[in-house]
């Protein structure tokens, strides 16, 4: 089987799919085709893969191509060394991962000259060799034929115990190069090892927020993602030690890696004369060779995982932000909140463009209350503004208060609404080049109000504007791999994009360069002609932008609408290369296709068979009518917005059991949080997300969702909040007061007594408000 075919296989199976689908896939991909292109127009070639199992595909493409290069490169290396014989040729072409191909290779690997290649050019591989086959010779007796003197760079072998300890130098290196027996121990210490976290001598003071680890035991492949990068992140602050221990390590006569050792190479004590020393071997080959290796590889394996789950966490809350209700093409007037230097006020149109703006004092030190109002109130009136979008930063709540009188005051003669808008990022935009080019004539302060009333109208396409690590919806984001997360969040941005569409006409470039098949400068040109000559009346028209040829245009053209165009379904969905056939389903009904889009009954009764042919398959006819009963549809979710409690600002407002309304701000593998507006997101611990048992948070709500739940605790001098989504959970008896320090500390989870899951509670340190919580919160806020 050839290398391509190989991969293919591997990936069908992986997949479930058919490899006919894998390699048309395939295809497509090193043709420069984008995800959202070949899951939205090529459904026909691929079987109809979705965009999660494309971009799975894609990712381990990537890997298994990889994985080839590097055997062709290990089956060269070993050849070239005249050992490569067909046993071994047939193991390394079975090896599956790049862990396995490295195992076998490790034998063959140039190194630098080591303690036994020193033996093994001494004459001592006999001697070793005759010990291990032989444990009824005495190991001194047998040294003895094997002294000499110093010759060249080969050192004198002066007497017995030096012959015996390059033997020794000679079995070990042996051993631990055993594909095998290091395979065995490799999943034994994964499958069985317990992570061991010890607290470093005299950190108890420093390292307090690590506390929960400070002697922690658990199953080393059970460590969820959250506690793995907890005590990696004290390891490398110096306040914690980790290790990996087998149970029963301790008791036991001989380490259980070493009896394994030795089973594996044939070496059993009983007695005879050189059993003693081939045992100080396997002692010697696991606590040298392969102890401290393996468990740095596992840490790292641990570690790896650990950082994919707190991607995929992350890509996940970023999706959903992403993907939140936009309040739509509404006059918009944002409250950047302040006290000492004032709220910023800025006013954008129904399309974003920035229009008015003023500063405003109503709060303390200077309490111009009433001034604010009337400021605000001819703002209003004069620009006809529907929307309120209040900062949700510092004083947002007593801002929330000012917006909320207005809308008062001025109801019902101006129809007005108020809504707490997340501000993460807000300052990162305000500041870039990104920013000074779109805003050039305003001062920062004010690009970061404009930056939230837009986020208010479009969420998508506001925050395409913001790197996404600084929108606070991460879990231990500084401490994964980078380029990971990047590729990830990417993926997620892009697939998000398309699947919502872009009016190619008031587009910012850098949504523009999210499209598929846009790079930054394509959708730079694409801005400078539509500033140039006005708005594109068509999306043939893009083929005269600089740069953008045909293959850039297949890709792009279906995922960019223009309303009002010339021709009706350049603001719908369908690709052009399908407005032939949506000109022949026109023509067979006797209509036009103007008065098809729309029309449900007439498009009810088609059957998209009908229309499928060699080139259109019927999933994409299919999508055609979707299309054309509504073009351009918008999957995102109609615009709500969470109602703070008037009178509940800070964490001392906050009575224990009251009910309060909020919107989830991130979702962890531990819980959920939720601003509740008082400037600290509270806690839902999984465990009472419901009263059914949860797996996965994200089963049961997402980022952007509202909530309403349950004060269960509170604890102000280190500012955590505990929630509950079960309204009939009750408040332990000695917590029937307003929290304190010493009370709802927070570190338990919510009592669950209705359907009996207290036995099963996660640990404290999963519900995340002791030294997780923390810890956390300071990664999603992305300190």
């Amino acid at each position: 089987m050839d290398v391509n075919a190989r991969i293919v296989s591997r990936l069908a199976e992986e997949l479930g799919v058919k490899a006919q689908q894998v390699s048309a896939t395939v295809a497509l991909l090193d043709e420069g085709a984008t995800v959202p292109f070949i899951a939205r127009y090529r459904k026909e070639v691929t079987g109809a893969l979705d965009d999660s199992q494309l971009r799975n595909l894609d990712e381990r493409l990537r890997y298994l191509r990889e994985l080839e290069e590097r055997r062709t490169a290990v089956i060269s290396a070993i050849d070239e060394q005249g050992k490569l014989d067909d046993p071994l040729k047939a193991r390394i072409d079975a090896a599956d991962t790049k862990q396995r191909l490295e195992d076998l290779y490790l034998p063959f690997k140039k190194k630098r000259r080591t303690k036994a290649q020193i033996a093994r050019e001494a004459g001592l591989e006999p001697l070793a060799d005759a010990l291990l086959a032989d444990p009824t010779l005495d190991p001194e007796a047998e040294a003895q034929g094997y002294l000499r003197a110093a010759e060249g760079d080969t050192p004198a072998i002066e007497d017995a115990k030096a012959a015996l300890d390059g033997a020794k130098q000679i079995l070990m290196e042996r051993f631990a190069e055993d594909p095998e027996l290091i395979g065995r121990l490799r999943e034994r210490l994964w499958e069985e090892g317990e992570l061991s976290a010890r607290m470093l001598d005299g950190k108890e003071r420093d390292g307090a927020k690590f506390s929960d680890y400070f002697e922690h035991d658990e199953k080393l492949a059970k460590v969820p993602s959250h506690r793995a990068l907890a005590m990696f992140r004290g390891r490398n602050e110096g306040v914690l030690s980790l290790a990996i221990r087998l149970p029963g390590e301790d008791e036991a006569p001989v380490h259980p890696a070493q009896a394994a050792i030795a089973q594996q190479v044939g070496i059993r004590d009983e007695g005879r004369a050189a059993d003693k020393w081939l045992m100080e071997v396997v002692r010697w080959t696991w606590r040298v060779k392969l102890y401290t290796a393996l468990e740095t590889e596992l840490l790292g394996r641990l570690r790896e995982q650990a950082e994919q789950t707190a991607i995929d966490v992350f890509a996940a809350n970023l999706k959903d932000l992403l993907l939140a209700a936009p309040a739509g093409q509404k006059v918009t007037l944002a409250l950047d909140p302040g006290l000492r230097t004032g709220c910023k006020v800025a006013v954008v149109d129904a399309t974003g463009q920035f229009v008015d703006q003023a500063t405003i004092y109503p709060h303390a030190p200077q309490n111009r209350w009433d001034e604010s109002l009337s400021e605000l109130t001819k703002l209003i009136k004069r620009h006809n503004v529907e929307l309120i979008a209040v900062g949700n930063g510092t004083a947002s709540r007593e801002t929330d208060k000012l917006a909320g009188e207005l809308v008062k005051a001025l109801a019902p003669n101006q129809p007005l609404s108020k809504v707490m808008v997340s501000e993460a990022g807000a300052s990162v935009y305000s500041a870039s080049e990104y920013a000074s080019k779109e805003l050039p004539d305003l001062d920062v302060t004010i690009r970061g109000a404009v930056s939230i009333a837009r986020r208010l109208q479009d969420p998508l396409a506001e925050l395409v504007k913001i790197e996404p690590k600084s929108i606070g919806v991460g879990q231990y984001q500084h401490d994964v791999s980078q380029l990971q997360l990047s590729r990830s969040l990417e993926a997620v941005i892009e697939d998000c994009v398309n699947a919502v569409g872009v009016d190619l006409n008031t587009a910012s470039s850098a949504l523009l360069s999210r499209v598929a098949g846009l790079s930054a400068v394509i959708a730079e040109n694409i801005v400078a002609q539509r500033n140039q000559q006005g708005a594109f009346k068509s999306r043939k028209a893009l083929l005269e932008v600089s740069r953008l040829g045909p293959k850039t245009f297949e890709q792009c053209a279906g995922f960019l609408r223009i309303q009002d165009a010339e021709n009706p379904l350049d603001g719908s969905g369908v690709h052009p290369e399908a407005y032939s056939l949506v000109e022949r389903i026109a023509q067979q009904s006797g209509r036009e296709v103007k008065s098809l889009i729309g029309d449900r009954q007439a498009l009810k009764a088609l059957d998209p068979a009908d229309f499928a042919d060699e080139r259109f398959g019927v999933p994409t006819v299919s999508d055609i009518f979707k299309e054309l009963d509504k073009p351009g549809r918008d999957p995102r979710p109609e615009f709500k917005a969470a109602e703070f409690r008037e009178g509940v600002e800070k964490l001392t407002d906050l009575e224990l059991g009251m009910v309060l309304q909020g919107t989830v701000t991130n979702v962890t593998h531990f819980g959920a949080f939720v601003d509740i507006g008082v400037h600290q997101d509270g806690l839902v611990h999984i465990s009472a997300l419901s009263e059914k048992y949860v797996e996965d948070p994200r089963t049961v709500v997402k980022a952007g969702d509202i909530v309403t739940v349950k004060v269960m605790s509170v604890d102000i001098p280190r500012k955590r909040v505990g929630l509950s989504m079960r309204l009939s959970d009750e408040i332990e008896s000695d917590r029937g007061q307003k929290a304190s320090s010493a009370q709802g500390d927070g570190r338990k989870a919510p009592r669950a007594q209705k359907n009996g899951r207290s036995g099963r509670e996660r640990p404290a340190q999963e519900g995340g408000m002791g030294a997780l919580g923390a810890a956390l919160l300071k990664a999603k806020q992305g300190k």
